[in-house]
């Protein structure tokens, strides 16, 4: 049986069994991310959309690296 613990740094994101940090996942919906991001987060775009097709459209290859982009 698995117990998260609280990691300093880790920002309500979890360990996988490797030791690394998970990520979200392609499938994950722009809605889901706006509550833990704010309500501008994808501004103009659908609640359901998916990370995946989020991210090809803006040419990033990971949510951190779509964060980091101006806009």
């Amino acid at each position: 049986m698995s117990t998260k613990h609280r990691q300093p740094g880790l920002d309500d994101r979890h360990r996988d069994a490797d030791g690394g940090i998970s990520r979200k996942h392609s499938n994950t919906e722009i809605g889901t991310l706006r509550q833990a991001y704010g309500d501008d987060f994808a501004n103009g775009r659908r609640s359901d959309l998916k990370l995946g097709t989020l991210l090809k459209q803006n040419g990033a290859e990971s949510l951190s690296q779509y964060l980091k982009k101006p806009r």
